[in-house]
């Protein structure tokens, strides 16, 4: 699966921007939210990293991280079971002199004796709180071609709502880039501006040994974030390359926006430019194909492998062992894995977290701008 010669290790940092989506993460992590019928969001960047030849990748998490190892393992699906590098998950320490870290500097502090120990010269930091299907292979190439310090990759895009929302109060910012000659000039944190922006999507190539410097530096003066407090004030310093990604990406910002992304790839367009020209690998379960049941009737569905439909299901996404029953009626639904849609229920704009059981009978209908969420477990 792998061609492991990227000189490169991987950083993730799996709980960036949890405050976007609170309901979805009470019990698991931005990297652990199921998306795409039966993928989480972790998998997306793993895969690419996996794809481009880093087999050595770190997971440093900082809170609500058991979803994650038990999704994870031992990294088998992504072939990164190995002696030498391999897959790494860093849990918060508990020593009482140590902290949860708040920012990028922090997350790399806990782990400095760690990169020293490494080989790779290079080193990728990145998020998880967009699926993308990502050629990091290309990305240092360009890094390497262009001589700089550091190499952020961004899209122009417009901001997502989500964000522009945020509260500064929880921590979490987002970035937005100044670029003359392929050379950041600006960093703009938390901007509002309307109209397309060079979007960061928080991926960053730089020297291992460099990398390591500038964190116990920052550190020592007990600066918290990456980007604000190191690479901000020295772009007259530094030489900070933009690297624009053209390919197709899905940002979760808001409960609002888990649905509208998670609806975007019934558009089999869409649905190719995600999954293309790579393969995305996640947890295996073995499960029986979907079976259509006599009397039910399906259109423009996406449903994982072990649902069984015998009522009617419209323009909706089904993750693996969705059950929907005899008379049940589903439109414009994400329903997460093994979500029982009983006999004779009729469900419209509806989020349903996994393990979710809607009762014979019972009507829930929310709207395209603000659909009805079930929490895991519960049944209505």
């Amino acid at each position: 699966m792998v061609n492991t010669n990227t000189n490169a290790l991987g950083i993730i940092f799996p709980n960036s921007y949890d405050s976007l989506v609170p309901d979805l993460v009470s019990e698991r992590l931005m990297a652990s939210i199921p998306f795409a019928g039966r993928y989480r969001m972790v998998d997306f960047l793993l895969s690419s990293m996996v794809n481009s030849g880093i087999d050595n990748v770190s997971i440093i998490a900082r809170k609500n991280y058991h979803s994650l190892m038990d999704h994870l393992g031992s990294g088998r699906e992504w072939d990164l079971t190995r002696k030498n590098g391999g897959l790494n998950i860093v849990p918060p320490y508990s020593e009482k002199n140590m902290k949860v870290y708040s920012g990028r500097v922090e997350a790399l502090a806990s782990i400095l004796d760690f990169l020293k120990n490494q080989k790779e010269k290079y080193v990728i930091l990145a998020d998880t709180h967009t699926a993308v299907n990502f050629d990091f292979r290309e990305m240092l190439n360009a890094h390497i071609e262009s001589g700089a310090d550091v190499s952020i990759a961004y899209k122009r895009e417009e901001i997502p709502e989500g964000f522009k929302n945020i509260s500064t109060s929880v921590g979490d910012l987002y970035y937005t880039l100044s670029i003359e000659n392929d050379r950041v000039n600006r960093i703009f944190i938390n901007s509002s501006e309307p109209g397309l922006q060079n979007f960061s999507m928080n991926i960053y190539i730089m020297d291992r040994e460099a990398l390591m410097e500038l964190v116990k530096s920052a550190y020592a003066r007990g600066y918290i974030y990456f980007e604000r407090d190191i690479l901000a004030p020295r772009l007259d310093k530094m030489h900070v390359h933009a690297y624009r990604f053209n390919g197709y990406t899905a940002h979760l910002s808001g409960m609002k926006s888990y649905f509208d992304e998670n609806m975007k790839l019934l558009d089999d367009a869409n649905l190719d430019a995600l999954f293309d020209p790579n393969p995305v690998y996640t947890k295996i379960r073995e499960d029986n194909p979907t079976r259509y049941l006599n009397g039910s009737r399906a259109s423009n569905i996406m449903a994982a492998d072990g649902c069984v439909i015998e009522g009617d299901v419209e323009n909706s996404v089904l993750f693996r062992g969705v059950k929907v029953g005899k008379g049940a009626t589903v439109k414009n639904c994400v329903l997460m894995q093994d979500t029982v849609i009983a006999d004779g229920a009729k469900v419209e704009y509806l989020i349903t977290d996994k393990n979710v059981t809607i009762s014979s009978g019972k009507e829930l209908k929310g709207t395209d701008s603000f659909p009805v969420y079930v929490a895991k477990g519960q049944i209505v």
